[in-house]
């Protein structure tokens, strides 16, 4: 707001109130505030325009089907069909598009990332092509249509709904910008929030202010917000209350911003009997992909254990006849919830030095490994026993790897270093670990590996998805042979 308009409004109120002297100037003083914030408004409404895009992501979609069936329909049987391969569409389509609209394959994610709105299409189409033929199995109408025609019309619709899917992209980036989401967050004199893409303004320098007294200053920051999806307001804790009683009437999406959220790592927050709470922790897997996970683990680690089984054998007879000693090396590891757990490997060190507390790691020097142990370490063989751990329940395939009680970086000991390292032991241990494929693994010799480790680990916590765990499954085999594999 100009200084000039500034004086005008004070000139036009009765000292030590809020409300106008007269209605004409006040008339005047509003118009005058709503042509300012008019020019405040550095981006366009863009609900219009998303609904532009889910239509054009949508009829791109449908177009690609059907053409997909239709090609496939034409090279199998000329023109019957792609008439056949019409109808197939038509009986695809309704499922489809009810399948994407529900696991929001149309929807501001699919917009802002093109390729999770390909995957969460594909996923419907794959799930409506299975409706299809489950009930055209129980039906007795399979018969009716080419096997070989719709699987290949199948694939072609997949492949062309991804191709129609980046081209609709460039359709999305003209219509909606960087965003298709309108974020402004207002400065009032609290912490520097930066989030990519947001609109940014001082409540200061354009005269807004949370005065739950004053219509003109509720009006103000009305047209403020106009055309805003959502708002982040950063002010001092003596404001919050108002910022949040005035954005509750704004019709918008706003969040105000509260340090203490971010020292207890607040997931989210509820009222109940009168009280404010915040969630600071949360299991990070629900009953279901837990289900799915530890099903994942079962058939892996038995699949596994009976292909790997003769290797077994001779690493245990190599291991005995080196000295001995006993096959397994086994040591007291923390898991999931922070509770104990025995770990078996492989023996690779002479028994005598086996340190079962972990207070020194391993090195390439290390005179304490045997020359099968070497091996057994450079090939990550000394691991396998821990397929048995996975069949017991007490580990995972894919999690943070477990830590000896004493292991330390530097000098110190690990949860000394930073105190997040508990959060990693929300889910169980792994085998491998995120940590792991990226190439933090071998010795913690400055603390800067141990914050590399926690870094990858806590990340997995936060994104986890079965597809996940697949991919590091694969990516482990890569890693297997290691030269931090010591």
């Amino acid at each position: 707001m100009s200084t000039h308009n500034l004086q005008t409004l004070r000139d036009e109120t009765a000292p030590g109130t809020s409300a106008p002297m007269n209605a004409p100037f006040a008339m005047r003083a509003a118009e005058a505030n709503r042509a300012e914030a008019d020019e405040l408004l550095v981006a366009p409404s863009l609900e219009r325009r998303r609904l532009q895009c889910y239509l054009a992501l949508m009829l791109g979609d449908i177009v690609a089907m059907f053409a997909g069936f239709g090609i496939a329909g034409y090279l199998f049987a000329g023109t019957d069909g792609w008439v056949d391969s019409l109808v197939q569409g038509q009986v695809i389509l309704p499922i489809f598009l009810t399948i994407a609209l529900y696991n929001g394959s149309y929807s501001v994610a699919a917009l802002r990332d093109s390729w999770q709105g390909v995957f969460r299409a594909q996923a419907a189409l794959l799930i409506s092509v299975a409706a299809v033929v489950f009930i055209a199995f129980f039906a007795k109408a399979s018969a009716e249509f080419s096997r070989a025609g719709f699987g290949t019309g199948t694939i072609c619709a997949i492949l062309l709904m991804v191709w129609t899917r980046l081209q609709v992209r460039s359709f999305v980036s003209w219509r909606c910008g960087v965003s298709p989401y309108n974020e402004l967050v207002i400065d009032d004199g609290g912490p520097r929030v930066d989030i990519p893409g947001a609109i940014r303004v001082s409540a200061n320098a354009i005269g807004i202010r949370p005065n739950l007294n004053d219509p003109h200053a509720l009006d103000r920051v009305g047209l403020v917000l106009r055309n805003i999806d959502r708002v982040v307001v950063s002010c001092p804790a003596s404001r919050r209350v108002e910022w949040a009683m005035m954005l509750k009437g704004a019709n918008v999406d706003g969040e105000v911003l509260d340090d203490e959220v971010a020292r207890l790592g607040a997931q989210g927050a509820r009222v109940a009997g009168g009280y404010g709470l915040l969630l600071v922790s949360a299991g990070p897997l629900g009953l279901r992909d837990r289900i799915i996970k530890r099903l994942l683990d079962l058939a892996f680690a038995g699949a596994a254990i009976l292909a790997l089984s003769p290797l077994l054998v001779v690493v245990a007879l190599a291991v005995k006849l080196q000295d001995g000693g006993p096959v397994f090396f086994v040591q007291r590891r923390m898991g999931r919830g922070n509770r104990f757990f025995n770990m078996y490997k492989f023996r690779s060190m002479t028994v005598a030095l086996c340190d079962s507390e972990g207070n020194v790691s391993a090195s390439k020097t290390d005179q304490r490994i045997t020359k099968v142990g070497k091996f057994i370490r450079s090939t990550s063989i000394d691991e396998l026993p821990q397929l048995f751990n996975v069949l017991l329940g007490d580990m995972s395939l894919v999690g943070p790897r477990p830590h000896a009680i004493g292991s330390q970086a530097g000098d110190k000991l690990f949860w000394e270093i930073d105190l997040r390292y508990w959060q990693r032991h929300s889910l169980k241990p792994g085998l491998s670990g995120l940590a792991q494929v990226r190439g933090f693994r071998g010795a913690t010799e400055k603390e800067q590996d141990l914050t590399d480790r926690l870094q990858s680990d806590l990340e997995y916590l936060e994104g986890w998805t079965i597809m996940r765990d697949v991919q590091i499954i694969f990516l482990t085999l890569r890693v297997l042979v290691h030269d931090k594999a010591f």
